[in-house]
């Protein structure tokens, strides 16, 4: 008999809750399959408040207060749709595991923190929820991100030859996994990934994001912004590291364009789709030049323009999708945390320490019961 688990994942774009439902066959974490999905969008003003909270401000305690059993309340309404899309009832499901929101990341600090309150998750559901994934890695020293690889390594690799698995959410990261089970599993996050090309096109369409990359294919890129975005010394950094909103804002960007202050905005939007594909690009060319196969996934994979500035800046390595090896590119990090819960509740590590920088081997995440 297979074991149902959900994942909930909400990332930086903030964007949605993505909601999966897994079926694990039994005895094992590498043979799962997706059996239904769901996007379920954040209420405007519930977004705006999360945006608020990811950067320092005034009543921080007081906003989460209000933001976070909101961001609860929509995770548990995400679950219950998905049940009811997929035709189960809550007593099928082992476990959910639950990412959270990441309103603040500081692995330099020995601090990072994703709301959404689990507590109120579980009640509102009836099923177990594991969360609160990240802590655990960073207390051992880690980066507490990425955690795929860990499911990348389990459910990806492929012994007869080596892979890159590419994620590009808000921030882009890669898994490189080897042919060889002997050579560990690496992998960080590269920089932006559609966080400021969302950004971009929400200021000057009034869209969430630009569709399939569009406006941005039709502008000119401008080398000397996209030279000035590139001399950000985190591109230079040695991983293990990883990267937020922290970092990479709407801050960030308009400091660069403060001298570009003529620049066509489908211009920058050019340049911002080409600092994503080449940041990329440059990371796999350096830590895994051998590679001959790069698999994407993450929101970022839908963006046409996109996957083809990446495909021209990999050249020859083939780029593909996940989708060619049974799992859709929108769902694969909520998948993710489906198997990490289930790791967690088998009392298995869920972290690479090669990935994130840990002292070792950890079992992630915190249950909280239904009942």
């Amino acid at each position: 008999m297979p074991e149902y688990y959900i994942g909930l994942m909400s990332g930086t774009s903030l964007d949605a809750i993505d909601a999966v439902l897994v079926a694990f066959e039994e005895n094992t974490s590498e043979n799962c399959h997706q059996i239904q999905a769901l996007s379920h969008p954040l209420p405007h003003d519930l977004r705006e408040q999360l945006l608020a909270l990811t950067l320092p401000g005034p009543d921080e305690i007081e906003r989460m207060a209000i933001a976070e059993p909101a961001f609860a309340r929509e995770s548990a309404h995400a679950v219950q749709l998905l049940l009811e899309k997929a035709g189960f009832s809550a007593t099928q499901i082992t476990a959910t595991g639950s990412h959270g929101q990441t309103i603040r990341h500081r692995p330099e600090k020995g601090f990072t923190l994703q709301i959404g309150d689990p507590s109120l998750i579980a009640e509102l559901t009836g099923i177990q929820v594991v969360a609160d994934f990240r802590r655990r890695d960073v207390a051992a020293g880690g980066q507490g991100a990425p955690l795929v690889p860990a499911f990348h390594q389990a459910v990806f690799s492929d012994s007869t030859h080596d892979r890159v698995i590419l994620n590009i959410g808000g921030m882009s990261n890669i898994s490189l996994l080897h042919a060889d089970p002997q050579k560990p599993v690496t992998g960080f996050d590269t920089g932006p990934g559609n966080v400021l090309m969302d950004y971009w096109c929400q200021q000057h369409l009034d869209q969430p994001f630009d569709e399939c990359g569009q406006w941005a294919a039709s502008g000119k890129v401008d080398d000397q912004l996209l030279n000035a975005m590139l001399k950000d010394s985190y591109f230079s950094e040695a991983p293990p590291k990883s990267t937020g909103r922290e970092r990479f804002n709407p801050g960030w960007l308009e400091s660069h364009l403060k001298d570009f202050s003529g620049l066509p905005a489908e211009n920058v939007a050019a340049t911002l789709a080409l600092l994503t594909a080449k940041t990329i690009a440059l990371d796999i060319c350096q830590y895994a030049p051998a590679f001959k196969e790069v698999l994407v996934c993450g929101g970022g994979a839908s963006n046409k323009h996109l996957m083809k500035l990446i495909e021209n800046e990999l050249n020859p390595i083939a780029v593909l999708t996940t989708a060619s090896l049974g799992i859709e590119p929108d769902w694969v990090e909520a998948v993710a945390f489906a198997w990490l819960a289930k790791q967690t509740l088998e009392g298995n590590p869920g972290n690479l320490p090669a990935v994130t920088g840990a002292s070792g081997k950890r079992i992630l995440g915190a249950i909280y019961l239904a009942g």
